[in-house]
């Protein structure tokens, strides 16, 4: 018997609120890479609900995107400013013995910018918008607003076609890289990644449905998105460091860190070709 698309989807999101939700008591207790769970639950669920679209009402779908949009960057704030502590730390650690100055203007600014973004975290978990936003996510784990018009639909048909849907984009952002202007080529390798993410997000959510061909693509997807992911976390790694670097005395030091990071990104975008291979095929 075929499996519906509206079940089928439902199914798919439930995991993602569940997630979320699951996630929200430890970013509360600031437990260990809380904030980048409850980042990815939240920023899987926009993605989800973005390439399955014309499964719900559009006017319900596209004002929790909004919402969840809002929470996913309010997260982003802490979650980016950790990751930097992270990478300066180690970034540090491979160069044995630097001045303290050099370690406070990069580690101790990341870890005062998360403590700052954590703070704002918890106010508007404690707000009323965050309180809206977890009513209806606890509403859609089971009910969600479908658009009875698709929900009886073949969810075989229904989710090879958003694949579809969203590997064309990708395919289009990918052809249009190698004739990119180097100022336009940051931002659209950036666009890049956003569609691989997207692209892998959708076909998790298909998993369960069409099996190996989506979770084979997703995991391609999901190599593409880690190599640009790594270089743009370098390049912006080395951006930081230079503007830290201000009027130090230890100017030297600064300028070996951010080689280090351009290199980083060289290692990175060397292996975004091979990536990006398996958009071309059909």
């Amino acid at each position: 018997m075929a499996i519906e698309a509206g079940p089928a989807v439902v199914a798919a999101l439930r995991e993602d609120i569940d997630r979320l939700l699951a996630a929200e008591p430890d970013v509360r207790a600031d437990a260990e890479d809380s904030v980048h769970q409850m980042r990815v639950a939240t920023r899987r669920l926009r993605s989800v609900l973005r390439s399955y679209r014309k499964l719900f009402d559009s006017d319900a779908a596209a004002e929790t995107v909004t919402e969840l949009k809002w929470l996913a960057e309010l997260l982003g704030v802490a979650r980016d400013a950790e990751v930097r502590g992270e990478r300066f730390a180690k970034l540090l650690d491979g160069f044995g013995e630097v001045p303290a100055e050099i370690t406070r203007r990069l580690v101790g600014a990341a870890d005062d910018a998360y403590a700052q973004a954590h703070e704002e975290i918890l106010t508007a978990l404690d707000g009323k918008r965050y309180a809206a936003l977890r009513e209806v996510l606890t509403t859609w784990r089971t009910d969600p607003p479908l658009d009875d018009s698709l929900a009886g639909d073949d969810a075989d048909d229904v989710f090879a076609r958003v694949l579809g849907r969203d590997r064309k984009r990708l395919r289009k952002l990918v052809f249009a890289e190698p004739t990119a202007t180097p100022a336009d080529r940051v931002e659209l390798l950036h666009d890049i990644r956003k569609g691989a993410k997207r692209l892998r997000y959708s076909c998790e959510a298909a998993g369960e449905v069409l099996g190996a061909d989506a979770t084979d693509l997703g995991a391609r997807a999901k190599r593409l998105q880690s190599a640009l992911g790594d270089h743009r976390d370098a390049v912006e790694s080395r951006e930081a460091i230079l503007a830290a670097a201000g009027d130090s005395t230890d100017a030297t030091v600064y300028e070996l860190l951010a080689d280090t990071e351009e290199a980083a990104a060289g290692r990175a975008i060397a292996g975004y070709p091979a990536a990006a291979a398996f958009i071309s095929t059909d």
